[in-house]
């Protein structure tokens, strides 16, 4: 049976037992990862904590709806078994309290739907297995990418390890940032916040690229979290760019791991050029369910198209 439980009545312990040992588990779902992005989050739980959903809401005049927070690619449920058929899926999602007019949510890679009671789209995301010897993993990069490395390389570039999550942040919004509208101060902070319990609770890699001046052109987040890493964050100046910074930065990153039992997440994206960018490493493509429903009375439906 699966039971609608308040933020309060969440056993967080067994909660993170579960995603520990679910057989698709990724980072965005343990309880202290979720406190961070949406501090009262609820969830639905079947078999005592064999199988959870995370319920991430917000409330907006006066209308409570669920939304996906930033900074998590995919949530959706979870189980210790593989079971997660199309029907526990929508099982799952029927469950959910009528409460919630409004959804718009991501689901994760191992969660399949087919259910007319939504809109479904698809996300798409990039992995890596990394449990080969690099040389056998840069074999499979795209030309162009081992000429960026190489440009990198001649161009004088250094690693910098555990930059400053400040500077990180600093170098993302003096540029990409700048293009990014509904990114606010207080997104900032949460996502600091979220650095500084990734580095109690997992591992957090805080890398950067240096010019042959010691500047900052380039620095990216990994958490760690089992046998996973994800490419959560990454701030890239125009300088960056030009000398293939970012290339060299990730490259580095897969170096050191080449040969363990990891899979590295780019985290994929819909944007044909940032995907090319992560299929040049190798990557293998991987679908989520993005979903949508919008039960809101007519006179205010039209706000949330």
């Amino acid at each position: 049976m699966i039971k609608y439980l308040k933020h309060s009545q969440i056993n967080k312990s067994r909660w993170d037992e579960c995603i520990h040992n679910s057989f698709n588990k990724n980072i965005y779902a343990n309880s202290w990862f979720l406190d961070i992005v949406n501090n009262e989050w609820e969830a639905l739980v079947e078999n005592d904590y064999k199988t959870v959903m995370p319920l991430t809401w917000n409330k907006k005049y006066g209308i409570n709806y669920l939304y996906q927070p930033y900074f998590t690619q995919q949530l959706g449920i979870y189980s210790t078994k593989k079971d997660l058929s199309k029907t526990k899926v929508s099982e799952f999602l029927s469950i959910i309290p009528s409460q919630y007019r409004f959804i718009e949510i991501i689901l994760n890679i191992d969660n399949y739907l087919s259910d007319k009671n939504y809109e479904i789209q698809s996300g798409i995301t990039h992995l890596l297995n990394l449990n080969k010897p690099y040389e056998e993993i840069y074999k499979g990069y795209s030309d162009n990418l081992k000429r960026n490395i190489n440009k990198a390389n001649k161009s004088g570039l250094k690693i910098a390890d555990d930059v400053s999550i400040d500077d990180l942040i600093r170098l993302f919004r003096e540029n990409k940032g700048k293009e990014i509208e509904n990114f606010r101060d207080k997104d900032y902070a949460l996502f600091k916040k979220l650095c500084n319990a990734i580095k109690q609770n997992a591992a957090l890699n805080n890398i950067g690229v240096l010019n042959k001046d010691g500047v900052l052109i380039a620095a990216a987040i990994f958490p760690e979290y089992l046998n996973q890493a994800v490419f959560l964050f990454s701030g890239l100046s125009d300088e960056g760019k030009e000398f293939g910074a970012m290339p060299f930065l990730i490259n580095s990153f897969i170096k050191e791991r080449a040969g363990m039992e990891m899979i590295l997440d780019f985290e994929g994206s819909l944007n044909p050029n940032l995907a090319r960018f992560y299929k040049s490493f190798g990557s293998e493509e991987r679908t989520y369910p993005k979903i949508k429903r919008n039960l809101l009375p007519k006179p205010i439906k039209w706000l949330k198209k």
